[in-house]
């Protein structure tokens, strides 16, 4: 895996289906009037399949994402990496794995790309960028650094 500077390649609001639930809006401080105008999942499909296909997919606790694109069914991204369970294999002896207490724990916080101005976690994007920094950290820990990871293609 390259060690360059981390950049999303979409960042974006989706419309739901259906009114944001109290819970969502109180961990993700999003509110219907946000997305009022936001795409739907289908019309941003094209840019995140190029995005994602022939790419390995890392997020933490990968089923949750899994479940935003079971709409594509034959969408064929992978492998996933799922931090969540990488964490938990690695470093079983951290008091919590969820993302922010793992990046806290293993001293991640101060990289670059954590600590930009509109860093906030249970943002989507900046969730994505926290669980790349993690699995950057767990490839090196792990001795695997020569891996080749495919990049972003432009």
């Amino acid at each position: 895996m390259r060690a360059g500077v981390i950049r999303p390649a979409l960042n974006s609001y989706l419309r739901p289906t259906r009114p944001v639930t109290w819970a969502a809006k109180a961990v993700h401080g999003i509110s219907d009037a946000q997305l009022a105008d936001a795409p739907r999942l289908i019309d941003l499909w094209p840019q995140v399949r190029r995005s994602l296909e022939s790419r390995p997919v890392v997020a933490h606790g990968a089923s949750t994402e899994k479940r935003f694109l079971r709409v594509f069914p034959l969408h064929g991204f992978g492998p996933w990496l799922d931090t969540l369970t990488l964490t938990r294999r690695v470093f079983p002896m951290l008091d919590s794995h969820a993302l922010s207490d793992a990046i806290h724990s293993l001293g991640l916080s101060a990289e670059p790309e954590l600590t930009t101005p509109g860093f906030r976690w249970h943002d989507a994007a900046s969730d994505a960028t926290a669980s790349l920094v993690l699995i950057r950290h767990l490839i090196k820990s792990a001795g695997v650094e020569i891996l080749n990871l495919p990049t972003h293609k432009k």
